[in-house]
C-alpha cells in the first residue's frame, strides 16, 4: 500500500498536505449510490470495518475547525500557529491558542455521529466483528462517546510532551497552568499575554521541569510511524470503509480511502458536500453526519446479538 512509502520516507504533514491537494485528472465515473438499503446489506456482512473521520464530525458538536474563511485565532491564521517554528519563536502565544482550544473542548459533547460509531463498535464486537476509528481529530470526542478502538493520527489535545525528556502523558488540568488562567481569548483585539517561558506548562517528571508542548502533530512534523503502521494494517484488512466528515483533500483521508476503494472494497462517504474523492466511492450520503450516520450503523435485522 502507498502508505508504507510515506512511512519509509518520513514525509511530513505539511508536505503531504501540499502533495495531496494538487489537482489531478481522473476518468469519468458513475455517480456513487445513495441507496441506504444497499449499504445496509453490505454493512450486515462486513467483518472488519474502518471508519475514517475528520473535522466535519466534530463541527456538529460546535468544535471550531480552524479551516477556511473562519480559520483564524485573533489575527493569526491557525495553521501558522500549529508549527514547531511558531512554538520556538513564541511558546506563550502558541500555548494561549491551545489553552483556548482545550477550554472550548471541555464545554463540548459527542454528537449522534460519535455516539452511533461507539455503539456500533460495542455491538459488533460481541458478534466477533471489528470497528476501528482512524481519526484526524485531536479532540477526544470519539473516546468520550465510548469508542475504544481508535487511532489518533494527529495526536491528542489533552496529551502533553516534554521538550526536554520527551515524556508524554494525559493532562486534563483546567487551566493547564496558573499563568494561562483567563488567557487565550480569540478576539482579534486581544493582546498576547507574553507569559514568561518558566511559567508555561512544565514537566512534572522528577528532576526535569522541561517545557511542555501539546502532543499533537504540527505542520512540518512527521506522523507517528507506529500509528501509521497500525492504520495501514486495518485498512489493508477491512472489508468496508466509511469516510465521515472529512474533505478528502487533507492527509490521511485523501490517500487512505481511494486506496481501499482501489482494491475493490466498498467505501461509503458521509459528508455535507462532494469531495475530490467522491466519484471513487461506492456510496455517498449527503447531509450532517449526525443525521445520516446513525441509521446507517443501526442494528441490522440480520444481527442476532
Amino acid at each position: 500500500m502507498i502508505l508504507r512509502q510515506f512511512i519509509s520516507r518520513g514525509i511530513s504533514y505539511s508536505h503531504l498536505y501540499a502533495r495531496l491537494t494538487r489537482p489531478s485528472g481522473c476518468q469519468t465515473m458513475a455517480r456513487p449510490s445513495s441507496d441506504l438499503a444497499a449499504f445496509r446489506e453490505i454493512f450486515s456482512k462486513a467483518q472488519n470495518i474502518v471508519i475514517l473521520t475528520g473535522a466535519g464530525v466534530s463541527a456538529e458538536s460546535g468544535v471550531p475547525t480552524f479551516r477556511g474563511a473562519g480559520g483564524y485565532w485573533r489575527k493569526y491564521e491557525a495553521q501558522r500557529l500549529a508549527t514547531p517554528e511558531a512554538f520556538s519563536r513564541n511558546p506563550s502565544r502558541v500555548w494561549e491558542f491551545y489553552h483556548y482550544r482545550r477550554e472550548v473542548m471541555l464545554t463540548k459533547n459527542p454528537n449522534p455521529a460519535h455516539l452511533s460509531i461507539a455503539e456500533c463498535e460495542e455491538r459488533l464486537s460481541k458478534q466477533g466483528r471489528s470497528v476501528t476509528v482512524v481519526t484526524q481529530n485531536i479532540d477526544e470526542l470519539h473516546r468520550r462517546a465510548g469508542s475504544k478502538n481508535i487511532l489518533e493520527l494527529h495526536g491528542n489535545l489533552f496529551r502533553t510532551r516534554c521538550m526536554s525528556c520527551s515524556h508524554e502523558s494525559t493532562n486534563y488540568k483546567s487551566p493547564i497552568c496558573a499563568a494561562l488562567e483567563g488567557k487565550g481569548a480569540p478576539d482579534p483585539e486581544t493582546d498576547d499575554a507574553d507569559i514568561p517561558v518558566q511559567n508555561l506548562p512544565r514537566c512534572e517528571q522528577r528532576g526535569c521541569n522541561g517545557l511542555l508542548r501539546p502532543a499533537v502533530v504540527w505542520f512540518g512534523e512527521t506522523l507517528d510511524s507506529d500509528i501509521l503502521t497500525r492504520a495501514e494494517k486495518v485498512l489493508d484488512s477491512c472489508d468496508l470503509c466509511l469516510v465521515v466528515g472529512t474533505s478528502s483533500v487533507v492527509y490521511p483521508a485523501a490517500m487512505f480511502a481511494p486506496q481501499v476503494a482501489g482494491r475493490g472494497v466498498p467505501v461509503a462517504e458521509f459528508n455535507m458536500e462532494d469531495t475530490p474523492a467522491t466519484m471513487r466511492f461506492k456510496f455517498h450520503f449527503h447531509g450532517p453526519c449526525g443525521t445520516t450516520l446513525p441509521p446507517a450503523l443501526a442494528r441490522h435485522e440480520s444481527e442476532k446479538n
